[in-house]
């Protein structure tokens, strides 16, 4: 029985090393921890849901969001992963700050930063509408610090305008327009 056992182990260990030299993951979780998707509901300042964001664990590690976005001002917009689980309208300060805790300056063209939340801008589409991929390489869906589930969870806000991707703390990027509440 322990021989089995053991070969059982070995061949385990071989596969597991096989598939991670071939760039294949195992159905279920990553190897940082990450398991499944979080869907999220972004919502305006009244409340009207404005389109969907899906998380999942992005190729590479990090944090893969699909935006499905159904009514925003056609445009450049900032997105960020805010601190806090809250969505509040009219102007959703009850997110808080950006999600940092690396406590880092914000923009990814700061040499301070950047701040775990901090993304690539999006533009919508002159009807409203946009469906877009965005990726946050610092954030997982795992139970490090860096994960949007934190603290209870986090929350994802688009911004009026487009970020400028340096200036701290929000890069520019104008008003809160919609939030999302990003937990388990």
């Amino acid at each position: 029985m322990r021989a089995m056992t053991a070969m059982t182990k070995t061949a385990r260990t071989w596969i597991g090393a096989v598939a991670m030299a071939a760039g294949v993951a195992f159905i279920g979780v990553s190897a940082a921890g990450q398991a499944g998707t979080t869907k999220v509901t972004l919502k305006d300042k009244d409340g009207a849901t404005v389109g969907t964001a899906t998380l999942q664990a992005a190729p590479g590690g990090g944090v893969q969001i699909n935006l499905a976005i159904t009514k925003l001002p056609p445009g450049e917009h900032g997105i960020h992963i805010h601190q806090v689980a809250k969505c509040e309208g009219p102007d959703f300060m009850t997110a808080g700050p950006h999600f940092n805790p690396g406590a880092k300056k914000h923009g990814t063209q700061n040499p301070e930063g950047p701040h775990a939340g901090d993304m690539n801008n999006f533009t919508v589409d002159a009807d409203g509408k946009a469906t877009r991929t965005v990726n946050d390489p610092r954030v997982s869906l795992g139970t490090d610090a860096n994960s949007v589930f934190t603290g209870g969870g986090t929350a994802l806000v688009v911004h009026a305008a487009a970020d400028d991707m340096k200036t701290d703390p929000s890069g520019n990027s104008g008003a809160r327009i919609a939030c999302g509440v990003i937990t388990k």
